[in-house]
């Protein structure tokens, strides 16, 4: 009898260690951490992967690393919902017949940051068997560790005659299994803290002998709470607004029911999906398809789609808001130089998420509690309570944000034709454009999205940003046929590019500074890209065709720096740069860099987007939805445009023993998770 223990991944070839050193390959390539549930900021699973951690030889994480042991773009109801598929099958590759068994489970700490505290639990039988757990003592809205402490963990199988479960401590539960080859049907009933004896849910199925490639045993994993979102509404009123699936589902149980009757077309959307954006991210390169396959799905497990209710208790479906946790910094709510960067994969898979990512901003600004003339940083300080910042005293990023809303207003705009952003906000819209007119040109000592780069004044990438800002305003202003102030705006824009030139451009005419005057600076000029996404053409071709030329001579060897102050950079800027670049090469050479720090096997934790260019060592983020700014080249009017089906992930990796293969068949936004995953094989 070979059992086998391992946290399940996808996409590897591996060899049992009784065999013979662990060794695989990855397709496109093995990245720091393995997206296992990635499906929202709090069913955010990894496997850790690093230089090649034997996946029978680590626990899943959190996205923060702690123990557990990205979709559907199109259909937003599907996106909401908090789950995700793990698919196993199994099929002989000596030609003989086997009797194979399948155990998997989850664990408590699944529910909970903070592994000291009490949980209880429950089993559901019939057509489904499920686990539920959930901690005790709940706290809405409460995060430890940036964990939510309230709703329930779920995990689901169909039930068959060849399905049994059990609910124990860890070493009891797993014994059973590998001595039996069954679970007994009972629960644990002794609910104690989640590290007390370490209970976990277990499911096993009997695959019986078997001498082809079997049915796939289909499992789903979640977490479920409700209400989701605290937002802010006018008067310093709060709402509670609950994931988007509750329109569509009367309870978690037909959620889950519907979800695992679904396998087959997910997965044939997954595909779908995925094909589609290997096609059109491989025409620009091999290196841009692997790297944009890794980032689709990081960037949607950082978003919650929700709704609110009406006064009579039912959902208001026409009320679709979208919530953005800023993981791995300080954890904001819908932080406007968070969504920013991102907001290419939004404009490239379904743009309809981006406005409802944009709504709660203009909401809550229009109800006039925001006190500042320029656009908020952020919907609230802590994830998911988007209170708000009445008192005026958010982040200051005032240039960098009202720019931000600019920009990703007029693009959407573009995108969809869809006019209601600009015409039911025009006058904040206006309002941050009179701002910027004020202060773009020449920016007052501040911070932008780089803010942990430090403050600087005269910043040439902010006023890029500022000045795109006030050109996108006139397009906007002629979209509804103010044309009067559409040639103000117009004018002004064409005047400051003008002015800019002069302050921006070094001595010998060689760069632009990353502050005026300091001609030794130079930074990643990543703004102009927002030039060229618009069509708005403000800067001068010969600027575009100076950054080009510049960026060749200082990148080192995994990318650009961000500027002259560090040797770091951020890959999602550097994505941005090569969608501006007007050199093929000089592209390629960002893409690749991003890539090949990707891939350098040099950490072991969720893709991170601020990184040493000299060496590839991460600086410290990870897991952000920002690498959604991957996409930067596919999201360019000239590119193929939004796809229409469902988020891709590779979809597939084999266990490759002597006696047996165990295909993992992860569709790549509802891939499961299970602490732990035992194949029992009797020869």
């Amino acid at each position: 009898m070979i059992s086998l223990f391992f946290a399940f991944a996808f996409s590897f070839l591996l060899i049992p260690r009784s065999y013979c050193a662990v060794s695989w390959n990855a397709t496109p390539f093995n990245p720091a951490a393995v997206p296992l549930a990635v499906r929202s900021p709090y069913l955010s699973a990894w496997l850790a992967q690093g230089e090649g951690t034997a996946l029978n030889a680590g626990w899943p994480t959190f996205w923060t690393g702690s123990i557990l042991g990205p979709i559907e773009p199109n259909d937003l109801v599907n996106q909401s919902l908090p789950f995700s598929y793990l698919a196993v099958s199994a099929a002989p590759n000596d030609g003989k017949t086997h009797s194979v068994q399948l155990y998997s489970d989850i664990s408590a700490e699944w529910v909970s940051g903070d592994d000291s505290l009490v949980v209880n639990w429950t089993t559901t039988t019939g057509s489904i068997i499920t686990h539920q757990v959930q901690l005790e003592q709940q706290t809405v809205f409460g995060e430890v560790n940036d964990r939510i402490q309230q709703g329930s963990a779920y995990y689901s199988t169909l039930n068959s005659t060849q399905a049994t479960f059990q609910t124990g401590e860890d070493v009891v539960v797993r014994a059973q299994f590998i001595n039996n080859g069954v679970l007994t049907n009972t629960q644990d009933t002794n609910f104690r803290a989640v590290s007390d004896q370490w209970p976990v849910f277990a499911l096993a199925h009997n695959l019986g002998n078997i001498s082809a490639s079997t049915t796939p045993v289909v499992y789903s994993v979640g977490h479920v709470r409700d209400p989701a979102i605290e937002y802010i509404i006018a008067n310093d009123a709060t709402q509670n607004r609950s994931l988007l699936f509750w329109t569509r589902f009367s309870s978690v149980a037909n959620a889950i029911s519907a979800f695992l009757a679904d396998f087959n077309g997910a997965k044939a959307r997954a595909d779908a999906f995925d094909a589609q954006v290997n096609a059109d991210a491989s025409q620009i390169s091999s290196d841009y398809a692997s790297v944009v396959a890794l980032s689709v799905r990081q960037g949607f497990g950082a978003i919650e789609i929700t709704t609110s209710k009406e006064s009579n208790g039912n959902f208001n479906t026409s009320d679709v808001m979208v919530f953005m946790k800023e993981i791995s910094s300080d954890g904001n709510v819908n932080t406007v130089d968070v969504i920013f960067p991102s907001w290419p994969l939004f404009l490239y898979t379904n743009p309809s998420i981006g406005k409802s990512l944009l709504l709660p901003l203009f909401e809550y600004q229009a109800t006039g509690q925001y006190p500042n003339a320029w656009s908020v940083h952020d919907m609230g300080s802590h994830y998911p309570q988007a209170l708000g910042h009445n008192d005026g005293n958010d982040e200051p990023m005032p240039l960098e944000e009202s720019g931000n809303m600019l920009i990703m207003t007029l693009s959407y705009v573009q995108k969809t034709n869809d006019i209601s952003l600009i015409t039911s906000y025009f006058s904040l819209l206006d309002q941050w454009t009179q701002f910027l007119v004020a202060e773009a040109l020449i920016p007052a000592n501040q911070i932008s999205t780089d803010d942990f780069a430090g403050s600087l004044a005269n910043q040439t990438n902010l006023a890029i940003k500022g000045i795109v800002g006030i050109k996108a305003m006139s397009e906007i202003a002629a979209l509804v046929g103010d044309t009067a102030r559409s040639s103000n705006y117009s004018s002004i824009a064409t005047s400051y590019v003008q002015q800019w030139q002069i302050f921006a451009t070094s001595s010998d005419g060689k760069h632009l500074t990353l502050s005026y005057g300091n001609d030794s600076s130079w930074g990643l000029s990543y703004n102009m890209y927002a030039d060229k996404l618009l069509n708005t053409n403000v800067f001068p071709s010969s600027v575009f065709d100076m950054q080009t030329a510049w960026y060749s001579t200082v990148a080192n060897e995994f990318g650009v720096p961000l500027d002259t102050r560090h040797t770091y950079t951020k890959s999602d800027w550097e994505m941005w740069t090569a969608a501006l670049v007007t050199s093929t090469s000089v592209r390629d050479l960002l893409i690749s860099s991003v890539r090949k720090y990707a891939a350098d096997g040099l950490s072991s934790q969720p893709l991170g987007d601020w990184y040493e260019t000299t060496n590839g060592a991460v600086e410290g983020f990870r897991a952000r939805p920002v690498v959604g700014g991957h996409l930067a080249l596919l999201a360019l009017p000239a590119t193929t445009g939004s796809v229409t089906t469902e988020t891709p992930q590779n979809s597939s990796g084999v266990y490759s023993g002597s006696e047996i293969s165990v295909r993992l068949s992860l569709v790549r936004v509802f891939v499961g998770l299970i602490a732990a995953l035992v194949v029992r094989v009797i020869v």
